[in-house]
């Protein structure tokens, strides 16, 4: 009976990591969406929230950490509960990045709502929606321990890095025909960066899922 209720306890632990963990991951998609938001729609006070909310990014990566270090000291977890711990411990820095990365696009649009607009935002909010979608279903598969989706996401990372070429040859043709939206330029070419570094982010979730799963490591390798 209390080898069961040790047990219990246990998992009601490892499921309150995966929770936390998926929460703070809905918590960074919010940010991105919000911080593609007010740059679309030129709303400087949606950047300042963005920027704020980082602080709760923050507390639960520090929250996070506390129970996988609490877990690994008072059950001496083995196999694969232990490299869950493990590799929690490396995906809450990676999303804690990921809310870095918002809060400075959010500064970025800050700055570039006290400028007449460069251009519409098309491939922007693409990219951002891609990058987002990358986090949510690299959480998904290191829940769920699905090697195929983590897979998925690090060959998605080239929809990403695609967009942002395309952004930075638009933005250069637009310096060279136009030296006066230089600035403006390089702000733009700075939100672009920051959605690629988010997708980075996300691709080494996924490569950590797979090695969760499989025991092996396809850092650098995936085509």
């Amino acid at each position: 009976m209390e080898r069961e209720h040790f047990s219990k306890q246990y998992d009601a632990e490892l499921n309150d990591i995966r929770e936390k963990l998926l929460e703070m991951g809905g918590k960074v998609e919010m940010m991105i969406g919000n911080a593609m938001k007010a740059l679309v729609e030129r709303d400087s006070a949606l950047a300042e929230q963005t920027i704020a909310f980082d602080h709760q990014i923050n507390h639960l990566e520090m929250e996070i950490d506390e129970k996988c270090l609490q877990v690994l000291a008072t059950r001496q977890p083995a196999a694969r509960d232990l490299r869950f711990l493990t590799l929690a411990l490396k995906i809450v820095t990676d999303l804690e990045r990921i809310g870095d990365q918002c809060a400075n696009i959010a500064k970025r649009v800050r700055e570039l709502n006290l400028e007449p607009p460069l251009k519409p935002y098309i491939d922007l909010p693409r990219m951002a929606d891609a990058a987002a979608t990358m986090v949510k279903e690299a959480l998904d598969a290191f829940v769920r321990g699905d090697a195929t989706l983590a897979i998925k996401v690090c060959q998605d990372d080239q929809i990403v890095d695609d967009l942002n070429e395309q952004i930075q040859r638009e933005l250069l043709t637009f310096m060279i025909g136009d030296p006066t939206t230089i600035s403006r330029a390089i702000r733009v070419n700075y939100v672009s960066k920051c959605l690629e570094r988010i997708a980075d982010h996300a691709t080494n979730v996924a490569e950590m899922v797979i090695f969760m799963v499989k025991g092996k490591d396809i850092r650098h390798t995936i085509a």
